[in-house]
Formats: C-alpha cells, structure tokens, sequence
C-alpha cells in the first residue's frame, strides 16, 4: 500500500520497525528500537498531520519484558489505592491490559505512572475501568476479545486496506441516497441504509418490540454482501437486536459503536434470544451470531474521527439518550454530504446524561426522530418532572402501598435510581430483570455519565447506584416482596408490559387500591402498557395457559418528561442550536402523525426542505 511506503519512508532510519500494519483507520507500527518505541511522540505527531492518519507505536515482542517480571513491576509502580484487579498481556499487540477501580491512579497526574509502566516494562499499557457492580457481562466480553486476538488482528487489518483502497472521485458523478429499512413512521426497527457510488452504509438494525416486525432486508437496495459498515447509534432492542442476525447469515464487516453500546447491546440482544425461548418462539439468531457480532465490534470514543470506507469518515458524538449512546455524524468525500443520524436523542438536562452535542461544523441533511414530535408533546420543567415523581412515590409509600415503575433495563431505570439514590429514599427499592446487570455497566464506564454524576463520584466517592436502598431481586424472593406489609418501590422490566417481571408484579399488585403503577417511558401503540395507559381497567393475562381477566384497582399514573427522547420543544431548539443550519431534514421514528407534524412545522419555521418518508421509499440527498 502506497501511504504505508510513504510512512516508512519519513521514519528514522535507526526505528528498526519489524511491522507496519492497518488496525482499521489507524495505522500501527512495531518496533524493535526500545528508545523509539519510549520517546517517539513528537516524531509521530508530525507524521499524523502530514498523513492525516491515526498512528500508534507498539513494542516487538521481543523487546517486552518477560510477562511475570512486567506484571510484578506494574504492582510495585501503581499506588495500591487503584485497586488492580486483574493484569493480563496481549503479546500480539505489545500491550498489557491493566485493569483497576480507579484507573486514574494507574494513569497518574499527567500521564506519569503511564509513561513509567511503559518505560520500565516495554509493553503498550491499556488501562481499563473495573465495574463497581460486578458485570458478567463486561467481564465476558473482554475475555472473548482477548481470545479472538489473532482473528481481529487480521480482520482489522483487512478492514484498514479496504478503507485505504484510495478511490478517484468525480463531483459530477457522485450521488448520496439513504433508504428506509425501518423505523419510518413508526417506533420500532430502525435501520437506514446510506448508499455511494463507492459504499454502502447501515446505520442501525433493530427489531419492533411490540410486533417483533424486522428491518426490510429484503428490499432490493439492500445486499449483505456490498455492505461495508454498520454503525449502531445505541444499544435499545428497535435500534440493535437485527444486527447479529446480519452477521449469522454471512456479512463479516465493521460494526462501529461506542464501548458501552457494545456490551449493552450483548445484555440485550442475549436477553432477548432468552425471552423468545421462554414464549416458545424460534430467535433469528444465535448466541454464537452475538458473539461474531462483538468480534466485528469497532469501538470510538466521543469525538473520534475514523474513516469507515474510502470516502466516508464518521464521527460519534453524545445523544443524551442512553449510556454511550450517539449522535452518527458522516462526512462523504471531501467535503461532499455530510449527514447526521439522530438516533434516539435527548437535548435537555437529566442526572444521568449530559444533552445532545451540537457542535457540528457541517451538516447538508439531518435525519431526526419525532418520537414526541407532535403539538400535545410539551414536556414539564425537568426540576417538576422529578418533584412530581418523587410526591407520587411518596404518596403512595405513606399508603402503606408499593409502586410499580416498569421500566427498560437501560437509562430509564439508572435515571430513577440517581433521582432516588440522591434524594435521601428512605424506603428499599426493588430491582429485578436485567436492569441490575445493565446498571453494572453503567459503573465500567462513568466518563460517560453527565459531569455531575462525574464528579459525585470521582472527587466526592458518592455513586449513586451504590446506595444501600438498592436491592438486587431473583425470581423465588418475588413473592416476599409482594407479601411484605412494608411500602416498596418496584423497578422491573419490561418497560412497555409485553413480558418481563413487571407483568408478574403488575398481577399481584393490580387489585390492591393503594398500589400504584408509574409508567415512566414510551408506552408502543398495541401494548399493554398502552392499553392500561389509556385507562382500560380489565385486562387478558394469560396464567398457566389460560386467559384471565386482570382488573385494576390500583392508581395508574404516567411521568411525561423523564422519557429518555426529547419533547417536541427540545427537537425543535436542537435544530436551532446546531452550529450548522441543515438543508434538508428528514423525520422518522414516530407515529405517522407525529412525523408529518413535526416534518411539516420545521419546514415552516427553518424554511428547508423537509420530509418523513414512508418505509421502502429512498431519498436522494445529492
């Protein structure tokens, strides 16, 4: 490859490089010279901005330090206050993976206890955050990524040559098109395939949790075989929960996403092959095809450019809406199209997340949800979302009564537990479903939390979710739970009443006056959760085979404004806020309703061209 000759050639002579290598965008370089390898920064500065590539300088093996004189060296270097929890090597790689409950005393002010690991031993260190919650999860996925070493080495590889291929591109023949796979006029399946002259794009792949309806692969724009790369905005099943039936049936490309959206997205989509067992339905996919998925993982922190085809570089940028979730931001040819994907997104203030990113120098075309998009979707002050909250809680605790929240396991569910974990709740807080194993993520990664939470835990010790009111819950303490005269808050999945745990509270809870049922999320059109919302007071519960009829006695309450998307204010402000005014806008995930509404009063007020297409319809960009 030509750029890896020309990165030779501006070398020093005496580096005595071994390899040379594409690591997808970035390029990576092993070496034999131990003074090189130590003091090479500056040098590769310099050749980062002539290349306009990422560069990393890796150690040969040969010149590591033997495994255990390294691992015994790194414990006598970091404070023991870091709390090292585990220290394994990557000999492939040159790197040595540290993994620690403070991973800032591993790194140490300016970087020094990191450049002395790297000095003293000659590996490459990464250091990687220990949960505060034990994660199965977590742990699994960085055990099947250290294992399938050789495998992504090559992969990797194979991902950086297609990317560097080096194309010719002529303006006038260059045409942009995204079609609708899912998620179009309707909440649910989202999957939006971004086509080039040169490459082909998915940006999310997800199934409709209600219906179980998939993306549109079968249309004809779409081939599994041309397809490039994925990128997942965030880990919910209607945005992620398709992509390992992708690879099960042969694609072998990038799946690129942030580190949190990556494991999220394992503890969801294994949860959901378990709920399609357990109804007796046949899953799309494997728990081998989640685990090719995470092979296939590539992931960016916030801010990171990286080119993803010839001619595409992406970029993720914070969403607001869930742990790790982001903004998809792609910029086509030099210049050419640049598109941003909303995603799901919220651009307001929350305990868990900072708001939407909205410092994008270029964007021709927005493609935005409408989740609540319509006029009647004016959400409260954030402070009176929580106060109301909390009184209902309240209320119904100086009841003697319990309240149900049904909730997804993922930011909804942690967004409670910071309003109660911080407000001084005196009353135990029940949490079962995968929420417990979901809130085990979020403490792996706290630099993705809002600054606030940052710094109650970093500075203060204070983390929310490791309040004692706090009580992880299995299926057999269920009963006692409900038995128990003392009041309770409940916080079980599924967020919509379609299965999960909150069905089986719902059951015992429902006939009792002074319970009380808080819907805090998104209840989809022909749910249960809709139905109870919209008043029913009986209802079909299927018990041991048979249907019966479930009456409500309890209160039926719903919280507008905690939903993890914005109201239809915030979608408005964000358009307003961008630093780049976008020419075209096109409105999806939402009811039909509500994205011709909010297609039709943005192109009032901005005077753009806008649009909320159907499914199947494409749209020329360029």
């Amino acid at each position: 490859m030509s750029i890896l000759k020309e990165l030779r050639e501006k070398l020093p002579s005496d580096a005595n490089i071994s390899e040379v290598k594409f690591e997808a965008s970035e390029i990576i370089i092993y070496t034999k010279n131990k003074e090189f390898f130590k003091s090479s920064e500056e040098q590769v500065k310099d050749i980062v901005k002539q290349l306009k590539k990422r560069v990393e300088i890796r150690p040969d093996i040969s010149i590591c330090l033997d495994p255990e004189k390294a691992k015994n060296k790194i414990y006598d270097i970091v404070p023991k206050e870091a709390e090292i929890q585990a220290i394994y090597f990557e000999p492939e790689l040159g790197k040595v993976i540290i993994e620690a409950s403070k991973p800032g005393l591993v790194i140490g002010k300016g970087g020094e206890t990191y450049k002395k690991i790297k000095t003293e031993t000659l590996w490459l260190p990464k250091i990687e955050r220990a949960p505060s919650i034990k994660s199965d999860v977590v742990r699994a996925v960085r055990a099947l990524l250290h294992s399938e070493l050789d495998y992504r080495k090559k992969f990797l590889n194979k991902i950086g040559q297609k990317i560097n291929e080096g194309i010719k591109i002529n303006v006038k023949n260059e045409w942009i098109r995204i079609t609708a796979l899912g998620g179009f006029r309707q909440v649910g399946r989202s999957c939006v395939l971004v086509q080039t002259p040169h490459s082909s794009i998915l940006m999310d792949c997800g199934i409709d949790p209600g219906s179980n309806e998939i993306p549109y692969i079968n249309a004809p724009e779409f081939d599994l075989e041309s397809l490039d790369a994925i990128c997942l905005s965030h880990a919910h099943i209607d945005h992620c929960a398709f992509i390992p039936y992708l690879y099960e049936q042969g694609y072998t490309g990038p799946l690129y996403c942030t580190a949190p959206t990556r494991d999220l997205m394992v503890l969801l989509c294994l949860d959901y092959i378990d709920v399609c067992q357990k109804e007796g339905k046949q899953a799309p996919y494997s728990k081998k095809a989640v685990e090719k998925t995470v092979k296939h993982c590539i992931t960016l922190d916030y801010g990171e450019v990286s080119d993803i085809a010839s001619e595409i570089r992406l970029t993720l940028q914070p969403s607001g809406h869930l742990l790790g979730s982001s903004l998809v931001h792609l910029h086509i040819g030099e210049g050419l199209h640049n598109i941003l994907y909303t995603g799901d997104f919220r651009f307001g203030p929350s305990r868990l997340l900072e708001p939407a990113f909205t410092d994008f120098q270029r964007i021709e075309t927005l493609i935005t949800e409408s989740t609540y998009g319509g006029a009647e979707d004016i959400f409260p002050q954030r402070r009176d979302i929580e106060a109301e909250l909390l009184k209902l809680i309240n209320d119904t605790m100086k009841k003697g009564g319990k309240v149900l929240i049904p909730s997804f396991a993922v930011e909804r569910a942690q967004e409670i537990m910071c309003i109660l974990g911080s407000e001084n709740f005196e009353y135990p807080v029940y949490i079962e479903g995968m929420i417990w194993d979901a809130t085990a993520i979020h403490t792996a990664y706290p630099e993705y939390l809002s600054r606030r939470l940052q710094r109650n835990i970093f500075h203060y010790g204070k983390n929310p979710f490791l309040s004692d009111i706090f009580h992880r819950v299995v299926p057999k303490d269920r009963d006692k739970i409900i038995d128990s005269p003392e009041p309770a808050v409940i916080i079980a999945t599924s967020g919509m009443l379609v299965g999960g745990p909150a069905i089986e509270y719902l059951k015992a809870l429902a006939p009792v006056k002074k319970n009380t049922l808080v819907f805090i999320g998104y209840q989809g059109e022909g749910t249960l959760g809709r139905r109870i919302q919209k008043g029913w007071k009986e209802i079909p519960i299927i018990e041991k085979g048979k249907t019966k009829t479930l009456e409500i006695k309890m209160d039926v309450k719903t919280v507008h404004g905690l939903s993890g998307h914005s109201g239809r204010n915030q979608l408005i402000s964000y358009v307003h806020k961008l630093a780049s005014r976008p020419e075209k806008i096109i409105v999806n995930h939402g009811d039909p309703k509500k994205c011709i509404e909010l297609s039709r009063d943005l192109h009032k007020i901005f005077r753009c061209e806008t649009t909320a297409p159907r499914n199947l319809e494409s749209v020329r960009l360029r």
